[in-house]
C-alpha cells in the first residue's frame, strides 16, 4: 500500500497539522518541513531525524513511524518511548508502527510498559499490542495487569477491560483463574465471561 492511502498514516499527519498549527511557536517552516517529510521516500533521511538533536517531536514521530512501517529497527526505540506518551493517539500510531515493525523486542518492550504499576495510565495501548503480537511474553503479562485491577474502585478498569479481551482473545488456558476471578467485577464481569469461553481448554498450571 502507498504509504499516503494509508489510513493511520494519513489520520497521524492530519493530527500533526494540527498541532503545529495550534502552537503559537510554531511558523511556516515547520509546515513546510512537515510537508516535506510526508513525501520522503529515503529511509536515511528519516535515521537523520531521529538522530539529529534538537528535532521537534512530531518529525521524531513521523521519521519513526516511516521507518517502522518499512521493518526498519532504527525505528524501535524512537516507537518504545511514543508507545508510553501521555497522548494516547501517539500511543495509538506508535503501536501501530510497533505492530508493523516485526522487531523481536517488541513484546519485551511492551510487556515492561504495561507491568510499569507507575505508568499504569498508559498502559492502555501497550496491553493492546501485546495481545496482537501474540509473543511468549503475552498472556504472563496480561495476567500480572489484569490481577492488578480487579478491586473495584480501580479507576484504570478500561486496561483491566483491555487485559480481559486480550485474553480471549489469546485463549490461552493459564488465564482461566484470573478471567474468573473477573466475573464479579461490575465493569469486567460480561467480558470475563465471554473470554472464558474463547478458552482452549483447562488451567494448565500457574503463570
Amino acid at each position: 500500500m502507498d504509504i499516503a492511502q494509508n489510513p493511520e498514516f494519513c489520520s497521524m499527519i492530519d493530527r500533526l497539522r494540527d498541532e503545529i498549527q495550534n502552537d503559537s511557536e510554531a511558523d511556516r517552516k515547520s509546515i513546510r518541513e512537515l510537508e516535506e517529510l510526508v513525501v520522503a521516500d529515503a529511509p536515511e533521511e528519516f535515521v537523520r531525524v531521529l538522530a539529529a538533536p534538537g528535532q521537534p517531536l512530531w518529525a521524531r514521530e513521523i521519521a519513526a513511524f516511516r521507518l517502522g512501517l518499512a521493518g526498519d529497527p532504527r525505528a524501535f526505540e524512537t516507537l518504545v518511548l511514543l508507545l508510553n506518551h501521555r497522548d494516547p493517539e501517539r500511543c495509538v500510531s506508535a503501536a501501530y508502527a510497533l505492530l508493523r515493525l516485526g522487531d523481536p523486542r517488541t513484546a519485551r518492550a511492551a510487556a515492561a510498559l504495561a507491568t510499569n504499576e507507575l505508568r499504569v495510565g498508559y498502559a492502555l495501548l501497550p496491553v493492546r499490542l501485546l495481545a496482537d503480537l501474540r509473543a511468549p511474553e503475552s498472556v504472563p503479562a496480561l495476567i500480572t495487569v489484569l490481577e492488578r485491577r480487579l478491586a473495584r474502585t480501580d479507576p484504570h478498569w478500561r486496561v483491566g477491560l483491555a487485559c480481559v479481551e486480550g485474553l480471549g482473545a489469546l485463549g490461552d488456558p493459564r488465564a482461566r483463574p484470573a478471567l474468573e476471578a473477573a466475573l464479579p467485577h461490575p465493569r469486567l464481569g460480561e467480558a470475563a465471561a465471554q473470554a472464558l469461553a474463547r478458552l482452549q481448554g483447562p488451567a494448565a498450571g500457574a503463570v
